[in-house]
């Protein structure tokens, strides 16, 4: 495993914390190349690209980003 690379469990941690679907923190994570502050600077502030990147990962019609339900019809 490259060292740089966030751990999935320190992901999923970090997206519990915050009430966030996984798949959302994971594509957050790779768009800010496993930069955890760049990573909350997006989380945020809300990015389009990690939402087409989230659902692309996933076969669920609604992900979580904190207290806002984003549905895939939507996106």
């Amino acid at each position: 495993m490259n060292p740089t690379k966030k751990d999935i469990h320190d992901i999923r941690s970090w997206a519990s914390v915050r009430e966030t679907s996984i798949e959302i923190a994971e594509a957050i994570f790779e768009l800010a190349n496993d930069d955890e502050k760049l990573a909350e600077q997006i989380w945020e502030e809300g990015s389009d690209e990690v939402l087409k990147l989230a659902f692309a990962k996933t076969k669920a019609d609604k992900l979580f980003w904190g207290e806002q339900t984003i549905e895939r019809k939507n996106v």
